[in-house]
């Protein structure tokens, strides 16, 4: 019996920028740092690795700017949402917003990253781990 390979697709705010993601991710989490605070002006980001090679732009390229160095972040040059977060740190993965997926009750967040910068009024309840350092 062959088993189904999970495509899921994702777009920013004015549909412009679409991306397909094909396959298992390498993880869901949620990121706390301040950057990404930042990026998305939220108090935390929820974010998909996954693995080069099964995940592909759809529509128009997002634009995209080095945020600090090894790291860059890529926005809907129309919109302006943010899109993904590439880090050198992480060669072989591209991470996406899971907000951006056109259905993002199909993926399951299971950690949290930068635990050490999560804001004061910020309180969870998922029972997730934490984790003080990136991914």
């Amino acid at each position: 019996m062959t088993e189904s390979v999970q495509t899921r697709t994702g777009h920013c705010l004015c549909g412009a920028c679409t991306f397909e993601l094909v396959g298992p991710h390498n993880w869901v989490g949620h990121c706390h740092c301040e950057s990404c605070r930042r990026a998305t002006a939220s108090p935390f980001t929820t974010w998909i690795g996954h693995e080069d090679g099964g995940w592909r732009f759809t529509g128009e390229q997002p634009a995209s700017f080095v945020s600090s160095p090894g790291n860059t972040r890529g926005f809907c040059g129309t919109c302006g949402s943010p899109m993904f977060f590439k880090s050198g740190r992480y060669p072989t993965e591209m991470h996406f917003y899971a907000a951006l997926l056109t259905d993002s009750r199909t993926v399951q967040p299971t950690i949290h990253f930068h635990a050490d910068e999560i804001l004061p009024w910020v309180h969870l309840s998922d029972g997730l781990p934490f984790k003080d350092h990136s991914v």
